[in-house]
């Protein structure tokens, strides 16, 4: 599909009344998505990082600074950190959280579960976290267990969205914070076109010179363009029983990071 004979943005789709569901600008069988989806990840476990930093210049550091700043993450706590990849979240909040706190790192492929675990125990992180391959829609975590859950580019790739948003309100304990890194859509005029230069022309082909997939970075620029925009992602919050849910646009609205309390 070309860009410019996308469909408009949407809510994620209500799983229940269909059999497919998007994978990327593709409608696939509901059954086959997360596997696809795994073996986009397989492919880019290795390279994940060094094309984090390229396609984003390095700003991702800076919004996921933001992230642990706006948790407000203290020693002692519970925080579990979804999606967690190669642990960048998981690695500054065992810091926060301290000998008496305790973080799980999770993530539902195993590959860059592994990759993460191994980055964690290089840095000497050790001790006060544990790793846990879930599927964010069925979490295997108590009822109110913990204080803090982030999830960080990764939401846009589960199958059900508002069922994981569910499962991690009930997890949550009462007083807890969501926080939802991911991108989302450019509220800059002007921004959307260049954006789309540079998702559909350029990261392709800095996915095959560095990563030697391209594919992979063609799913994710497709995959970022049929996420919930940033009010219909804060009405799914709403909807899965979080309050005082809000959102702030990094880099004009290419990232946001959107906020919700259990009360």
């Amino acid at each position: 599909m070309n860009p410019s004979e996308k469909p408009p943005v949407a809510a994620a789709p209500e799983l229940s009344r269909s059999t497919t569901t998007h994978f990327g600008f593709e409608r696939v069988p509901v059954a086959e998505k997360a596997r696809k989806v795994a073996r986009v990840f397989d492919s880019v476990a290795s390279k994940y990082d060094v094309m984090n930093d390229v396609m984003s210049f390095g700003v991702h550091r800076l919004w996921k600074r933001f992230a642990i700043e706006v948790s407000g993450v203290r020693a002692g706590q519970r925080v579990l950190d979804l999606a967690s990849g190669t642990g960048d979240l998981a690695a500054e909040f065992s810091r926060k959280v301290g000998n008496t706190g305790e973080v799980v790192a999770s993530d539902i492929n195993a590959s860059m579960l592994n990759t993460g675990r191994g980055r964690l125990m290089d840095k000497g992180i050790v001790g006060n976290v544990r790793y846990v391959q879930a599927n964010a829609e069925q979490l295997p975590f108590p009822d109110n267990y913990f204080d803090c859950i982030t999830i960080a580019f990764g939401l846009r790739n589960v199958t059900d969205k508002d069922a994981a948003l569910r499962s991690m309100c009930r997890v949550l304990r009462p007083g807890g914070k969501l926080l939802v890194l991911e991108f989302s859509q450019p509220a800059v005029p002007g921004l959307k076109s260049v954006y789309d230069v540079y998702s559909f022309k350029l990261l392709p082909v800095m996915g095959k010179v560095i990563a030697g997939d391209a594919d992979s970075y063609r799913y994710l620029a497709e995959s970022i363009r049929m996420h919930p925009d940033q009010e219909a992602l804060q009405k799914m919050m709403e909807r899965a029983g979080l309050e005082r849910c809000s959102y702030f646009n990094l880099a004009g609205g290419i990232v946001a990071l959107h906020r919700g309390y259990k009360l």
